[in-house]
């Protein structure tokens, strides 16, 4: 009998948005995740770590959004940000005495001493919460996981250099930046392909084989990654909103194969690496749109808003409430739902370790996106800290996902069909009618880029237009422009960037091929520099993307 471990993975991600104006999908979207999860979350840990309760977390952070957090830009809008919040502060509170509104006058000053919280707390950091994560990490309170740089969809990119210059730039990145190596990598949308033949769109390119995800981690030392629940066959996909598509166990009460288990992909490999599999109980009982906690009456409403400045003043409310119905927050009750959800969740985590027990090696993995925990579900950050100390040692033993690995046996070696986490579990929310255009767009692009990449490395005076041109390559190969247009929401914009990326790439291309002046190609990058500024070094990534290209196929 084996204390099974539970492992909580927090997966970090926006696009690249500095430099691309404010509000509202500019700057703003990184200062209001930040003052709404990342600087709560790491409130948190240090409530946690005061306390010493044990509370360790696996933490992802994708590079570019680590980039962006390390950027002296991002300090002047958050401070930007959370200046113009206090004074909607300081002038919400006549305006809704005027409107007859006095009632919503307490919530308003909750917010401004909550903001003075967050201030003083920016302020102990310096401004860095890259350093705060780093500390957090040589202290042994987080293990910190990377991704693909831009979060590249990796099992749509046409050429192999360009998983390979997302992943190892990603290494290259987190080493920069947080001082080590990751052992765990985040696979933008749990995006998985086996080896096998490639045909991704009809009219597109095709391969008789490439290699499987695994093969390419493996070569960039990666040690672990995670999957949903039904690419290890050991339930349905949740998808990106919980949604339950059929019963979690089938008829008799077993799962076809366990979750529990960090199973071995790739095994006859040297290089071999784990899957996470997604618990689906557990994480249904976070996630699920219908039965998850968040959607609680006590809890903030995050759909409903005042303008002018953007305070957030009403509960969820329940029982069909439209925005017009939506009662006062109250934030004494919210905190103790939150604490009674985390308590609850404390215990399942518990019941599974207890039902696990004996099965060597067995682990509970739990993987969200960060962002859920505070942006969209404000009282998150203090449910988190609740589960930790609530969890019984006794039955389940809080560890990282790396620690897990280094402590228990080899688990089991098997194949995995191709999925991701999102809707349907398969690649339609980034690969479908709506957004085929995009790769249509970008493959040729590709194919141009990695034809001109080794001699323009070799030419001094061309170095500086390639260094530009794969960051436009690698920003263009974000995967959230594809899941902006499938879920409709804000699909301009996201049409808008995508197509802005590639303009930019084409006409480096031109520049670095003779279509164009080379010196054009200089004036467009210090153009562009200042906007697209992240990666500052890409050109030893692009060096070794091209010497690994066919050592995975």
């Amino acid at each position: 009998m084996t204390t099974p471990s539970f492992v909580l993975m927090l997966h970090s991600h926006l696009p690249w948005v500095l430099g691309h104006g404010r509000w509202p999908h500019g700057s703003d979207w990184l200062t209001e995740a930040a003052l709404d999860t990342y600087l709560p979350l790491v409130e948190a840990l240090r409530g946690l770590e005061a306390d010493a309760v044990p509370a360790p977390v696996t933490l992802g952070v994708t590079p570019v959004l680590a980039n962006m957090l390390a950027h002296p830009d991002f300090r002047t809008e958050l401070e930007a940000f959370l200046a113009q919040r206090e004074q909607a502060c300081v002038e919400a509170v006549p305006e809704l005495e005027a409107k007859g509104e006095g009632h919503l006058v307490p919530l308003v000053r909750w917010w401004a001493a909550r903001f003075a919280e967050l201030r003083a707390l920016w302020e102990a950091l310096d401004g860095d919460l890259i350093a705060e994560f780093r500390r957090l990490q040589d202290a042994g309170r987080l293990e910190l996981v990377s991704s693909a740089a831009t979060h590249g969809f990796l099992p749509l990119l046409w050429r192999d250099e360009s998983i390979h210059l997302q992943l190892g730039l990603g290494v290259a990145e987190h080493r920069r930046l947080f001082g080590r190596a990751p052992a765990g990598c985040w696979i933008p949308e749990c995006a998985y392909r086996p080896r096998g033949p490639w045909a991704p769109w009809p009219g597109g390119p095709v391969a008789r084989e490439r290699a499987g995800i695994e093969e390419y981690l493996g070569v960039h030392g990666y040690r672990y990654f995670f999957v949903d629940s039904h690419l290890a066959e050991a339930g349905a996909p949740l998808g990106l909103y919980g949604e339950e598509r059929e019963p979690l166990e089938p008829e008799g009460g077993t799962f076809r194969r366990s979750p529990y288990v960090a199973y071995r992909i790739g095994a006859r490999r040297p290089d071999a690496v784990n899957a996470f599999v997604r618990d689906p109980r557990s994480s249904l009982q976070v996630w699920s749109r219908a039965h998850g906690y968040p959607g609680d009456p006590a809890y903030l409403e995050f759909h409903k808003i005042r303008y002018p400045g953007g305070l957030k003043l009403w509960r969820v409310t329940g029982g069909g409430a439209g925005l017009g119905g939506k009662q006062p927050y109250d934030p004494l009750a919210a905190e103790r739902t939150a604490d009674a959800h985390a308590a609850h969740f404390a215990r399942l985590v518990g019941e599974l370790g207890q039902r696990e027990r004996a099965h060597a090696g067995a682990v509970i993995a739990v993987p969200f996106d960060t962002e859920l925990f505070g942006h969209w579900w404000a009282e998150g950050p203090r449910f988190l800290a609740g589960v930790y100390r609530g969890l019984d040692p006794s039955r389940v033993r809080a560890t990282t996902a790396g620690a897990h690995l280094a402590a228990s046996p080899k688990g089991p070696a098997i194949r995995m069909p191709s999925g991701t986490w999102g809707a349907n579990g398969d690649f339609s929310m980034w690969i479908s009618p709506v957004t085929s255009w995009t790769w249509q767009q970008l493959w040729p692009l590709e194919q141009r880029y990695w034809a001109i990449a080794r001699a323009a490395l070799a030419h001094e005076a061309a170095r500086p237009v390639l260094a530009q041109a794969t960051r436009s390559l690698l920003l263009a190969q974000s995967s959230d422009w594809q899941f902006i247009l499938s879920t409709n929401q804000v699909g301009d914009y996201g049409a808008k960037r995508f197509r802005g990326h590639c303009d930019d790439l084409a006409t480096f291309l031109d520049c670095l091929t003779g279509a164009k002046p080379l010196d054009f190609g200089h004036f467009l990058a210090e153009e562009i520099a200042p906007r697209d500024a992240c990666f500052p070094d890409v050109l030893p990534a692009v060096a070794a993307a091209l010497e690994l290209r066919g050592v995975t196929t």
